[in-house]
């Protein structure tokens, strides 16, 4: 400051006249230097930038503090994530076998549905099966119940005639008639139809359980057109002793 001040009043200093003007060293500034005042300079210096060196370490070491204290909270906020993570994962696997299991249940109702289903529909094939049996047997039964009415009515009407035909048909054809054993089923022996043996027996079983009569069994065996023949009139004339004739000279002709 010494310096600073000396220089500025030499160049301050009003100009000298030609003859007393000074020479050029006298025109240089002085040297005055103050050690103590460059001294204290220096320990102000000192002092302040140690406070700067001092500022600096302390904010240097709480912004290491800081950063510190922010990884760590970083590092826990991403060890709370992955723990919500896990939890999320095994909630999510727990959901998906939940959504698994509900499909495969899903799955075996609508199988069970559709087994109840093919069920249902068999059952009522089977219940229609089974009404279409009733109404056929009922139409059977229906035609049952006429036949025997109309068997019925025509023994009612031969009724009077039963005995001197039974008597007729035992001495003038050799024939005996016996229950067969099955209901609406008579057998009918013929006898004295083979001349090598006239006590041989030939008969047939004659069927009167549908509307019209059917030869059922013969023995000897006999010719089924011929057979069919005799059948075929019964039906229409409903005379048994044409037939009954019939049968004897068919049975005569195949023991001959």
């Amino acid at each position: 400051m010494a310096t600073m001040t000396s220089f500025s009043t030499s160049v301050m200093r009003a100009p000298y006249s030609t003859a007393d003007a000074p020479s050029m060293a006298d025109s240089l500034p002085g040297i005055n230097f103050s050690f103590d005042e460059l001294r204290d300079c220096m320990v102000k210096f000192t002092a302040r930038f140690d406070d700067f060196i001092e500022k600096g370490r302390k904010r240097i070491l709480a912004e290491r503090n800081q950063f510190r204290i922010n990884v760590a909270e970083l590092e826990e906020d991403q060890r709370m994530k992955k723990k919500d993570i896990e939890i999320l994962t095994l909630q999510s696997n727990a959901h998906a076998q939940t959504v698994a299991k509900e499909a495969q249940e899903l799955s075996e109702m609508h199988i069970a549905i559709n087994t109840l289903t093919v069920q249902l529909d068999d059952r009522a094939a089977a219940r229609d099966q089974l009404k279409q049996q009733i109404a056929e047997t009922k139409k059977a039964i229906a035609q049952q119940h006429k036949a025997q009415q109309e068997y019925a009515r025509y023994l009612d009407g031969q009724q009077r005639f039963n005995i001197h035909e039974l008597d007729f048909w035992h001495d003038y054809l050799c024939l005996r008639i016996n229950g067969a054993g099955v209901e609406d089923q008579l057998k009918f022996v013929f006898t004295h139809v083979d001349g090598r043996d006239p006590e041989r027996e030939a008969w047939f079983e004659l069927g009167m359980r549908k509307k019209e009569y059917e030869v059922l069994h013969c023995k000897p065996k006999l010719e089924g057109e011929k057979v069919a023949d005799c059948v075929e009139k019964l039906n229409e004339t409903r005379d048994l002793g044409p037939f009954l004739k019939g049968m004897r000279e068919l049975f005569v002709s195949a023991l001959k």
